[in-house]
């Protein structure tokens, strides 16, 4: 195909029969198989056809392991490791079981095992593969197990002292009490639906449901981290090419699995490595954060797609279905740590248009970086600009990393995210990072923190503006946390506008307005359920979350958790509150217009006209 579009005479299309193409290493997209002279090279299916790239391998040969247990057992590759496992399309849970917050004392090292019912942990083999979760206020973090003695479980590191430090830590959640998991041993196989891997053996465990063989399923154990890289240099982005009407699938990424674990901050970032300025009794004295840990901020890193994105312009993706994917689904722009040329950031012109995303670890879409080259390039070019949202639906995604969102976008000018439909997991959309402390003139509340001894105070604005948040559909967001939100923003984002969304059977906050946002217009939204529709962070003049407009919006349930708004010029301007489902017209309109368009629907989708007929009659009347 580089030979065609170097040819530059017109649009080059790559047609793919149906069928299934298996993959073992990245298919990697380059400056070299652009469009040339403004014409598009497309990879799209055949008529009629529904080709899926795969990562994954078919597992097959199940025999009985454990009769009475119902545990059968497969072959893989000696020394092949996956922390996913798809079974007929759906993500598979890990073995694991869970602890109550009785049953381990947290100390510098690891834990102490408390309850006498645990002592079989001792005993285990493989102990090394053990890992335990965290789910916190607002993380999800894993932290692999080194070795177990006695009552004494020892922790591998880096993971563990970078898992007990700053904010939501795995001994000290923000606002309740944490959930506790052990996964990945043999010996918590005990559910239907779960499985194990032995790499060194060279097996893999599975118990199905009763009465059910495996070798009448299709169980995918996925082979590869990354399945699509499109990515150039500044000098020479990719541009110009489209990918329709094909499914990504079959990948896991093991980051989590090493001896670095998942050390989530907030949604997708991550701590990694040894800080060599970690306090020595941070266990105790730096739970809740302290100035060494402030430090870090800048310094996260960012879980890769399995479809990446960077140094790259007028790339469309339209139609596609991203299904069983281990770690974020489509990343845009993203860090340079996070994709696989090394080369982050700088993409603009980006379409996602029509496109399913289901059954992922982690964020469906995941849009912009977080390090200081995103919210103040060094290079121009490295800008993540006009990126177009629009028409997708997400379902069951964040399936691994559960606190990452259905949508992020971090510091990004003009993303319109646009008649998506977002639902069931735990955040929906979220835009902006960073908490204010890199906009103009910094942030009061870090400056308190010590973080501006080891980083700039920027006099000059982010990325981060002019973006539209419009006609979504967000429903059946789970309370998995403390603190959620369903539309979120971080730090200012002067321009922005969020309107005409509908959220239902939502928990949480609706219009979430957190530490730094400033200068957005939420208007003409619906809110049903949500409690409290809105909130903003403004509890402390230092937090910066000033200059928001609230107009219009009508909601259901919940009041408006505003302190300090006067202060803080937080304005709530002619808000409707109703009873019930006694919306007025105009908020109807709003409620039948919002997701994705007819054309683009599937069974994931909610249909509105079930929900009441005035649906129908709205549409009625629109096509007089």
């Amino acid at each position: 195909m580089r030979h065609e579009a170097a040819k530059g005479k017109g649009d080059v299309t790559v047609v793919l029969a149906d069928g299934t193409y298996r993959i073992d290493s990245p298919l990697e997209f380059r400056a070299e198989d652009s469009g040339r002279d403004g014409h598009t090279v497309r990879w799209t299916a055949a008529e009629g056809a529904h080709p899926e790239i795969s990562g994954s391998t078919q597992l097959s040969g199940w025999e009985k392991h454990d009769e009475a247990a119902n545990i059968y057992v497969a072959d893989t590759p000696a020394g092949f490791e996956t922390r996913q496992l798809y079974v007929d399309g759906v993500a598979a849970p890990r073995a694991a079981t869970k602890l109550a917050l009785t049953d381990l004392t947290l100390t510098a090292t690891g834990m102490t095992i408390n309850n006498p019912a645990l002592a079989y942990l001792a005993d285990l083999p493989d102990q090394d593969r053990i890992e335990f979760e965290s789910l916190g206020d607002f993380t999800d973090r894993y932290s692999p197990v080194q070795s177990i003695v006695g009552s004494t479980i020892t922790m591998a590191q880096p993971a563990w002292d970078n898992n007990t430090w700053g904010w939501d830590t795995v001994q000290n959640s923000l606002l309740a009490e944490s959930t506790w998991f052990l996964a990945n041993s043999l010996s918590f196989l005990d559910q239907a639906g779960e499985w194990y891997v032995d790499p060194d053996a060279g097996k893999l465990y599975y118990k199905p449901a009763d009465g059910v063989n495996p070798q009448d399923l299709d169980i995918e154990l996925p082979r590869v981290e990354t399945l699509i890289s499109v990515g150039g240099t500044y000098d020479a982005p990719v541009s110009h090419l489209e990918f329709s009407g094909l499914t990504f699938t079959g990948t896991s990424w093991l980051g989590p699995s090493s001896a670095e674990g998942y050390v989530s901050q907030q949604n997708g970032g991550y701590l990694k490595g040894v800080y060599d300025y970690r306090p020595a009794d941070a266990l105790a004295n730096c739970s809740r954060g302290c100035e060494p840990y402030e430090r870090t901020r800048n310094t996260w890193f960012q879980m890769p797609s399995a479809v990446q994105v960077s140094a790259a312009d007028h790339i469309t993706f339209a139609r596609n279905t991203f299904r069983n994917l281990g770690s974020s689904g489509l990343g845009i722009g993203n860090d340079d740590n996070a994709v696989l040329t090394g080369i982050g950031l700088g993409a603009s012109n980006i379409a996602v248009t029509g496109n399913v995303f289901t059954q992922v670890g982690g964020h469906a879409l995941f849009v912009g970086g977080i390090r200081a080259d995103a919210h103040h390039p060094s290079d121009p070019r490295m800008t993540n600009q006009d990126i177009l949202i629009d028409n997708n639906t997400i379902s069951h995604v964040a399936m691994e990393y559960q606190d990452t969102s259905g949508i992020l976008s971090t510091y990004v000018t003009r993303a319109q995210i646009v008649h998506n439909e977002v639902r069931d997991l735990a955040y929906a959309i979220d835009t902006g990072y960073g908490w204010g402390i890199n906009d103009p003139g910094g942030s009061q509340e870090y400056l308190n923190r010590g973080y501006y001894k080891y980083n700039p105070i920027y006099q000059t604005p982010t990325t981060l503006k002019d973006n539209l948040i419009a006609g979504n559909l967000v429903h059946d967001i789970k309370r998995d946390f403390a603190d959620s939100g369903n539309i979120y923003n971080l730090s200012a984002s002067p321009g922005t506008v969020i309107e005409e969304n509908y959220l239902y059977k939502v928990s949480g906050v609706g219009i979430y307005l957190d530490e730094g946002s400033r200068y957005i217009l939420s208007r003409h939204n619906v809110l049903s359920g949500a409690n409290p529709w809105v909130f903003t962070n403004a509890y402390s003049a230092g937090n910066g979350t000033n200059d928001n407009t609230l107009q219009e919006n009508w909601y259901n349930s919940g009041g408006a958790q505003m302190p300090n708004a006067e202060a803080r010029n937080n304005r709530l301007i002619d808000n409707v509150r109703v009873s019930g489902s006694n919306w007025p017209s105009a908020a109807w309109e709003v409620i039948c217009a919002a997701g994705v368009a007819p054309e683009y629907r599937t069974e994931l989708n909610a249909n509105l006209g079930g929900i009441d007929p005035r649906c129908e009659t709205v549409a009625a009347a629109e096509t007089r």
